[in-house]
C-alpha cells in the first residue's frame, strides 16, 4: 500500500509562511525537499502552487483547490484532499502544503518529515501541533547552514500504529 507523507519546514513555534512565501531562505533545505520528493506525486493547495507558480518537475503535480475553472499546464486538479490521495493509491506520495491542506491530511498520514527551524520568524501560517502519542520520532540530522547562521534539523516521524 503507499505512504502518505507530509513535507514541511517550520521555525520553532510551528510557523511556516507569512503572505504565502516562506519566512526564511534555507537553500539546503529546498535541495533537501527536491531530493526527497522527486520521481513521486505531490499534493497542495492552489495557494501553495500559485506561491511556486509552476508545475515542479519530475514529479506529478495534484492542486487542491474549490474553483471548478482552475486549471494550469502540467497540474491535475481534484476538489479534495480524499480525491487526491485516491489518485495516488498506487504510489508514495508528499503533501507539500499549506496550512489547510496540511490540517486536512494529517488524518491520513504515515509519515512527517519536517524540517525544524530553530529560530522564531513572523509567520501568520502554522503547521498543526503533532501529539507525542500519535506520532515518534525516529530520526533527526543535526545542520547548521553557514550561508545564514541557521540551526534546523531533518527530523521524521511516524505515526504510532
Amino acid at each position: 500500500m503507499a505512504q502518505l507523507t507530509i513535507i514541511v519546514a517550520t521555525d520553532n513555534r510551528g510557523g511556516i509562511g507569512i503572505r504565502n512565501t516562506l519566512p526564511w531562505r534555507l537553500p539546503e533545505d529546498l535541495a533537501h525537499f527536491k531530493r526527497t520528493t522527486s520521481g513521486h506525486p505531490i499534493i497542495m493547495g492552489r495557494k501553495t502552487f500559485d506561491s511556486i507558480g509552476r508545475a515542479l518537475p519530475n514529479r506529478r503535480n495534484i492542486v487542491i483547490t474549490r474553483n471548478p475553472t482552475w486549471s494550469h499546464e502540467g497540474v491535475e486538479v481534484v476538489d479534495s484532499i480524499q480525491n487526491a490521495i485516491a489518485l495516488t493509491s498506487e504510489a508514495d506520495a508528499f503533501i507539500i502544503g499549506g496550512a489547510q491542506i496540511y490540517a486536512e491530511a494529517l488524518p491520513h498520514t504515515r509519515r512527517l518529515i519536517i524540517t525544524e527551524i530553530k529560530q522564531h520568524f513572523d509567520c501568520d501560517a502554522f503547521f498543526p501541533a503533532i501529539s507525542k502519542t500519535q506520532w515518534k520520532e525516529v530520526a533527526r540530522e543535526q545542520v547548521h547552514s553557514n550561508s545564514n547562521d541557521l540551526d534546523y534539523a531533518f527530523v521524521t516521524y511516524e505515526r504510532i500504529t
